[in-house]
């Protein structure tokens, strides 16, 4: 059975950082592209960052290019995301699945960013 569970999340001030963690089992995490999702209130769910199976390829949406961060670890079947330089529009529950996502969503992790 896949799973994946998001942490890492929680409340910060615009400016600071998190990094946020997705623990994969189930799968072999190493042979997929993986990618981590936001759903801000009232939103559609939108793709944030996404990552090839070796890690070599990166790819961000406009809005957090050159603030956050994408990586993997391949060996310990965990992706992770460095957030910095947060702006209250970061706000959002952060979900990680397979790209294009193929698994049931997870609980994600709550990020809030106050002014």
């Amino acid at each position: 059975q896949v799973q994946l569970v998001e942490s890492g999340g929680g409340l910060v001030q615009a400016g600071g950082s998190l990094r946020l963690s997705c623990a994969s089992s189930g799968r072999t995490f190493s042979s997929y592209v993986m990618g981590w999702f936001r759903q801000a209130p009232g939103k559609e769910r939108e793709t944030v960052a996404t990552i090839s199976s070796s890690g070599d390829t990166l790819g961000y949406a406009d809005s957090v290019k050159g603030r956050f961060t994408i990586s993997r670890d391949n060996r310990k079947n965990t992706m992770f995301l460095q957030m910095n330089s947060l702006k209250p529009e970061d706000t959002a529950v952060y979900y990680c699945n397979y790209y294009p996502p193929s698994t049931p969503w997870g609980q994600g992790t709550q990020v809030t960013v106050s002014s």
